[in-house]
């Protein structure tokens, strides 16, 4: 098992998450178990693939995730920290969702590694004071309409007014255990324009439900929703830099392209760098 930090080049900060080796033949009922020992929002399982270079499955602690992202760069961390990726640039890697590939760029001080999430599917739109009173909000924070957006997985991206009402929200937790068997997303992704930084773009929280940790802090396929989202209604540019985590002092940054026009979507590459943090054995 390998522990790395997600979407940074420094340890304790970004989206940590633990990837299990040989776990082919780890029962879901353990991984799902394991995850919940290590209070983090998702683990990575190693397992064989014959349509790809690697095979992974990502696991919240209450259920399997298809697509995810930072489990995806912080397994391709891992996988270049073990000798594995063997100096290659790009990488095939088998998910829930199917194969994804992984480009690896070691041209700066840290290898980053840029993964492709699929054409963005668009679902419910919502009103704004519905989503902004689950997070204790109000309509007047909410800018535009809220809607459901997948690159893989879906979130209602939510773009508020500006980083007061940011740090203002709370997930009502009853309130969204109650939602979401009768909508198409998880959780609602917030975000605002510019940054947490100079450096960065957009800011973005993600609050969750137990079991899962109170607050994700780093999202790397909810980004990649968000991008789709900005970049189809003309207020994000097609390159942008993504900083999440900041709020819950674990900053993150993620490096953010949206292939194709904004009316065809075609994809979007979401990347950030990983470090490790921990090396060892794990007893399932």
């Amino acid at each position: 098992m390998v522990w790395a930090d997600a979407f940074t080049t420094q340890r304790f900060a970004g989206n940590p998450c633990a990837v299990v080796f040989d776990a082919a033949d780890v029962p879901v009922e353990t991984r799902l178990a394991f995850t919940r020992e290590t209070r983090l929002s998702e683990c990575s399982f190693i397992v064989g693939s014959d349509k790809a270079d690697f095979g992974a499955r990502y696991y919240l602690a209450s259920r399997e995730i298809l697509l995810a992202g930072h489990p995806t760069i912080a397994t391709c961390a891992v996988l270049e920290h073990a000798g594995l990726l063997a100096g290659r640039e790009r990488i095939t890697l088998e998910l829930g969702i199917g194969v994804i590939e992984v480009a690896i760029d070691r041209s700066g001080p840290a290898p980053v590694c840029t993964m492709v999430q699929p054409a963005p599917t668009f679902g419910a739109s919502y009103a704004p004071g519905d989503i902004a009173a689950l997070v204790g909000l109000t309509a007047d924070d909410v800018r535009g309409t809220p809607q459901t957006v997948s690159t893989g997985t879906p979130f209602c991206v939510t773009q508020l007014t500006g980083h007061e009402a940011l740090a203002r929200a709370r997930l009502d937790i009853d309130a969204m255990r109650v939602l979401q068997p009768q909508v198409d997303f998880f959780e609602p992704f917030l975000f605002v324009t510019p940054g947490f930084t100079a450096a960065g773009d957009t800011a973005a929280r993600l609050f969750l439900v137990p079991p899962e940790p109170a607050e994700d802090p780093f999202t790397g396929s909810a980004t990649g929703a968000m991008a789709a989202y900005g970049v189809a209604r003309g207020i994000l540019p097609a390159r942008f830099t993504a900083e999440q985590g900041h709020a819950i002092g674990r900053p993150g940054q993620a490096s953010v392209d949206v292939v194709g026009a904004a009316d065809a979507i075609q994809a979007v590459r979401v990347g950030g760098s990983g470090v490790v943090l921990m090396d060892g054995d794990v007893f399932l």
